[in-house]
């Protein structure tokens, strides 16, 4: 069976994008859009629909089991990983559209900087000064916040959350909440009051970053945890 590709590309951030339309024979039900990208890499005489030679595709990958969030991409219209996006899904359709986040500065194609997810923990000192001593209420806590995969799909749906912007989002206040809710009262008062600042006052407690989210994390748990920690100091 054929699918209809259609590619959101951009040589770079200054350049100006345009769509390519690629027309793809589909052999196996297995197929994630995170294989499709790579076979068609690899086929060095594919052409578009136009009859142009396609050249090499640009995106991003790693582990390519859901672990790394490096192949976050807009896939008809909705961020996704593309390893765990399956072609299948759309063959009824007879097209898949993808394209890179859009709250991010372009660098190639699919790829997108996001260099501001790590840029706004640094800045929210997202770090403790001393040795935190993990207890067994705050297991479950640390174990849902440590599977962010720091992919962008929370920020990119996101209703209040800009590059530019003072509000840092779920890709901040999931790790944080790591932090912020096992320590003793009276401790890590800095970062609190970065949280107060940066996701707290921001926040509009859409949750479509729950509703978003690849591994699926109980944001709204993490959030109040970390609302009566650092900001209601329950």
């Amino acid at each position: 069976m054929k699918i209809l590709i259609e590619i959101k590309r951009q040589e770079d951030g200054d350049s100006k994008p345009y769509i390519q339309l690629i027309e793809q024979e589909i052999e196996r039900d297995n197929l994630t859009v995170a294989s499709l990208l790579r076979t068609m890499n690899a086929d060095l005489e594919l052409k578009d629909m136009e009859g142009s030679k396609v050249s090499k595709i640009s995106w991003e990958c790693s582990c390519l089991q859901k672990k790394c969030g490096a192949c976050a991409m807009l896939i008809n219209g909705r961020p996704k990983l593309a390893c765990d996006t399956f072609v299948r899904d759309y063959l009824k359709k007879g097209k898949i559209s993808l394209a890179p986040l859009s709250k991010f500065p372009i660098i190639k194609d699919l790829i997108v900087d996001r260099s501001i997810l790590y840029n706004n923990l640094k800045d929210i000192k997202a770090y403790l000064d001393t040795e935190l001593i993990l207890k067994d209420r705050d297991t479950d806590t640390a174990y849902e916040a440590s599977r962010c995969l720091m992919c962008g799909c929370c920020l990119e749906v996101c209703p209040n959350f800009s590059v530019s912007g003072d509000f840092y989002g779920a890709a901040s206040f999931v790790p944080v909440s790591r932090l912020i809710s096992t320590v003793k009262k009276g401790e890590a008062n800095e970062l609190k009051k970065e949280y107060e600042e940066h996701i707290y006052k921001g926040c509009g407690k859409s949750l479509a970053c729950k509703d978003i989210c690849p591994a699926g994390i109980d944001m709204d748990r993490l959030l109040s945890k970390s609302n009566a920690v650092s900001v209601w100091k329950l």
